[in-house]
């Protein structure tokens, strides 16, 4: 089954500049994150004969084109189970199809199967095909080969995001596809999903010590959580350590009541 990638300039808080949609099988074609329209992308939907169309996530550097390929190609929408009203509300096109964990999209070169993988978005799925003799997993935003994702309150839940990670990392598809920045291969699928977990819980580390060494604030937690200059990006470190937060809080680790944290002895 090919698999195809197009890199679309999009505005995006990632690095890149740029998200990647897949093209996925042939007539019908599963098109997955059309951020926005552009020639080279225009060409591969017609060329693979795009059928369906879907998104790993609902954020606005994913869906921007959404309607516009499903209308070129009358194509079938599909959205999360459940998800469909935000869909609607992301997208600007009422979804024709739901999909669950585990349901396959027919394609002309065999079935795409839908696979739960939460955290960076609660909607956030992932989408596995075989490509010749090799398992493929298009991963939006789940994993990225350089640096980390943002898993950010109140979208966010990071104990959904390790799980997710944790998942890939027993499974381990011999190609990773990210929704930002190059493909991951080979023994390097397992190593990224290791060095995102150990990424995650130091960080949960650094905000568990700032809460024992008195910080409260969301602020002054942050400023002794990160010790790299925050310029620009502050509202993500700030969103980051809520989601911490609230994990280390359910699992009774930190009291938090959304604005204040203490130490839970």
């Amino acid at each position: 089954m090919g698999v195809t990638r197009v890199s679309v300039p999009v505005e995006t808080r990632a690095p890149t500049g740029q998200t990647n949609a897949y093209v996925v099988g042939s007539q019908p074609a599963l098109l997955v994150d059309p951020a926005a329209r552009t020639d080279e992308l225009d060409r591969l939907a017609t060329e693979r004969g795009v059928g369906h169309v879907a998104v790993t996530h609902h954020h606005p550097d994913h869906v921007g084109a959404v309607a516009d390929y499903a209308d070129a190609h009358d194509a079938t929408v599909w959205a999360r189970t459940g998800r469909a009203d935000t869909f609607e509300a992301a997208t600007g096109i009422e979804p024709d199809r739901t999909f669950a964990e585990g349901t396959r999209v027919a394609t002309g070169d065999g079935p795409i199967r839908v696979v739960d993988t939460p955290g960076h978005a609660p909607e956030h799925v992932t989408f596995a095909a075989e490509d010749g003799e090799e398992s493929v997993l298009v991963g939006g935003d789940l994993a990225v080969a350089e640096g980390s994702v943002v898993v950010g309150a109140p979208e966010g839940d990071m104990r959904a995001y390790l799980t997710s990670l944790r998942r890939v990392h027993a499974t381990v598809p011999d190609r990773l596809l990210p929704g930002h920045g190059s493909t991951i291969e080979g023994a390097a699928v397992r190593e990224t999903a290791t060095r995102l977990i150990a990424h995650r819980l130091d960080r949960e580390r650094r905000v568990r010590e700032a809460v024992a060494a008195g910080a409260e604030t969301v602020a002054a937690i942050t400023d002794g959580a990160y010790e790299k200059d925050l310029s620009g990006v502050r509202d993500l470190a700030e969103a980051t350590v809520r989601a911490h937060l609230e994990k280390l809080a359910v699992e009774g680790s930190v009291r938090w009541d959304g604005e204040r944290a203490q130490r839970s002895d």
